[in-house]
């Protein structure tokens, strides 16, 4: 197997609805613009609230992909 390099984006990604859709987001925006995505690890999940209800949810994720050889 040869050797590979892998780069890390740190994204958050949000939605109205959960976290799950949150972190699902940043990843669907980054799958746009980078290929071979890898793995994706949740960093931290955190909730907006306004007026003592939940206004959005927010996925903190480290999203990995591998570098192309030149």
């Amino acid at each position: 197997m040869a050797d590979s390099v892998y780069k890390i984006l740190e994204l958050v990604g949000t939605s109205s609805e959960s976290w799950e859709k949150a972190a699902g987001a940043a990843v669907s925006q980054a799958g746009k613009s980078v290929r071979d995505l890898r793995v994706v690890e949740i960093e931290a999940l955190d909730m907006v609230v306004e007026k003592g209800k939940v206004k959005s949810y927010r996925a903190k994720v480290k999203i990995s992909f591998k570098l192309e050889k030149q």
